[in-house]
């Protein structure tokens, strides 16, 4: 078997893991329910700015909501951001991470498939997006026993990437890489009757021009095909965030009806849609999801 190559050194990458990487480790010192914040609000007023996420931001709102009021739009380029480095801090926190989403309120028709679906050993893709804490609801199955894998998309950033994955290994295995080198592992463990965890609502260059806010936008089919191909379940999940900031209501909704690939992942756009629409500040703007 030929070895993977190492990648290209690259002195901004590993400048920025350094970075990230030390901040993370000094967070993790303080107890769960400081560090949580804290991570929020350096994300919101310190990293979003410096990185460029309020300008992303800005450029999504207009696109989708070219009518909302200035304000908002202020309001917005702090809550995102505040929201996702709660949830990139929760992601390394292990045990009091996943003890609050095993505390969470978990409900929806979608139960009682997943029990059924464990019960007969049909194998089930579990589908969220970048919304709330997208990793919560794999932490509660995984400690209410459910067998759940995860689908990951590897970041450019090598350094980082080397213990993000470490770190979401500890809420559960096993994961799988996109791209060929997850491949054969994955499709085993969906064979087996696995629950497979896939966050898809990111640009994919090799994806189909699908509708997501009423705009294009290139969409993965792979969590259609999959289930399409090994006769799995489709299944939405999400795990919002309550006003506390620290706690979640996981729903897990009803199964996606098998029809076609194309049908079946536009039925997830709206559905994520739908929820981003009712917890606008919970979903990451800082995506490129429109670069038709």
């Amino acid at each position: 078997m030929k070895t993977p190559e190492r990648p290209r050194f690259r002195l901004d990458h590993w400048l920025q893991n350094l970075v990230l990487r030390g901040l993370i480790g000094l967070l993790l010192a303080l107890p769960y329910h400081w560090r949580v914040p804290l991570c929020g609000w350096i994300f919101a007023r310190i990293i979003a700015p410096l990185a460029g996420y309020d300008r992303r931001i800005r450029d999504n709102l207009a696109r989708i909501f070219p009518e909302m009021p200035e304000a908002e739009v202020r309001r917005m380029l702090r809550a995102v951001p505040d929201n996702v480095g709660r949830t990139v801090i929760e992601l390394y926190s292990g045990a009091p991470f996943i003890e609050r989403a095993l505390a969470a309120p978990m409900h929806g028709p979608g139960l009682a498939a997943l029990e059924e679906a464990r019960a007969t050993g049909r194998p089930v893709v579990l589908v969220t997006g970048h919304f709330g804490n997208y990793d919560a609801s794999r932490a509660a199955l995984i400690a209410r026993g459910f067998r759940v894998g995860g689908l990951y998309r590897p970041m450019t950033n090598c350094y980082f990437n080397a213990h993000y994955v470490a770190a979401i290994s500890r809420i559960g295995t096993p994961l799988f890489a996109r791209g060929r080198q997850g491949m054969a592992g994955m499709i085993r463990f969906l064979r087996e009757g696995g629950i497979l965890g896939i966050v898809q609502d990111q640009h994919m260059n090799l994806g189909v021009k699908l509708k997501f806010f009423g705009h294009d936008a290139m969409t993965a089919l792979s969590a259609a095909e999959l289930a399409l191909k090994y006769d799995a379940l489709v299944v939405p999940t999400y795990a919002i965030r309550q006003e506390n900031g620290l706690d979640f209501d996981i729903l897990v909704d009803a199964p996606i009806p098998h029809t076609s690939a194309e049908q079946m992942t536009q039925a997830l756009n709206d559905h994520l849609e739908a929820h981003v629409r009712d917890h606008l500040d919970q979903w990451f703007w800082i995506h490129k999801r429109w670069k038709v």
